[in-house]
């Protein structure tokens, strides 16, 4: 008996992970989203063998030269490649994007595990500074954040993540709540189970799911929004390459060199929308009411 309890114990513990995985390699839509994602995160990582190129390196010979062999995606104001100014801001954006995401949903994780587990006065403090820190949009919050902290790479990040966290306190208290009157927990309780074992090892593991997804399309929108604050000034700051840099710098020039926003504008549209696919897929995985 203890033998096949083992066997169980084993297999429950891996079937949810071998289950979600299963089903979104089953999943076409997943799978190109999946494979779309690694090639663009592979060309950005591999820049400086895919490129003869520096991002920096000026040409004021070739200035604004389109498509050609030397410069496939042609060249900026500067003389500057294109293609590898893509290559090497696409670090830039997607790290912004991934950090700003996992930071917010950490601390929303936190928050709302206090709120929730905890209630009362505890409770309704974090949640109405939640309703105050919702009731701005989203992009005018990371602006005066911004604006505040200054520009730059990790603010930038900061500003992004305080502005995603409440995200993640709402779901997490939520799906606290609806959690706080099962067995387990009272049976946690009854042998003197620490605040933090409860929390942390007995209530988030079974709650955790749905930030999973909220996280994994919170990268795609911490990018636009990443994106757009760096074309206002507010974020990576030139001559750092960053895609809603570049787009602010090619925004002067949209009319008679249209590539310089084009190509941005496609790198962004395109790794944004396999973020959110894969965030769909990873979403229809894991709920529960598809399952067999």
């Amino acid at each position: 008996m203890k033998k096949r309890n083992k066997k169980q114990d084993q297999y429950e513990n891996s079937s949810l992970l071998r289950e979600t995985l299963t089903r979104m390699v089953k999943s076409p839509t997943s799978k190109v989203a999946c494979a779309a994602l690694c090639v663009i995160v592979i060309c950005c990582v591999a820049a400086p063998l895919l490129t003869p190129y520096k991002p920096t390196d000026m040409d004021v010979t070739h200035m604004f030269s389109g498509p050609s062999a030397a410069h496939p995606l042609g060249t900026d104001s500067y003389g500057r490649d294109m293609l590898s100014r893509l290559l090497y801001g696409g670090r830039y954006s997607i790290a912004l994007g991934l950090a700003a995401a996992v930071f917010g949903s950490v601390f929303g994780i936190i928050f709302g595990c206090i709120a929730g587990y905890f209630g009362g006065k505890v409770e309704t403090v974090i949640m109405r500074l939640c309703d105050v820190w919702t009731s701005l949009p989203a992009m005018l919050l990371c602006i005066l954040i911004s604006a505040a902290l200054g520009p730059g790479f990790f603010n930038t990040i900061l500003a992004l993540a305080i502005g995603f966290m409440p995200i993640g306190t709402r779901m997490i208290r939520g799906q606290i709540l609806s959690e706080r009157s099962k067995e387990y927990l009272e049976a946690a309780e009854s042998i003197n189970c620490s605040t933090l074992s409860i929390m942390f090892r007995h209530l988030l593991p079974n709650v955790i799911s749905p930030i999973i997804v909220a996280t994994t399309m919170g990268v795609g929108l911490q990018i636009t929004m990443a994106a757009s604050l760096s074309f206002i000034g507010l974020g990576v700051q030139p001559p750092a390459p960053e895609w809603g840099a570049m787009l602010a710098a090619g925004r002067q020039h949209m009319l008679t060199y249209p590539y310089m926003i084009i190509f941005p504008g496609l790198f962004i549209a395109c790794t944004v929308l396999s973020v959110n696919l894969l965030g769909d897929g990873l979403r229809d995985a894991l709920d529960p009411k598809l399952r067999s």
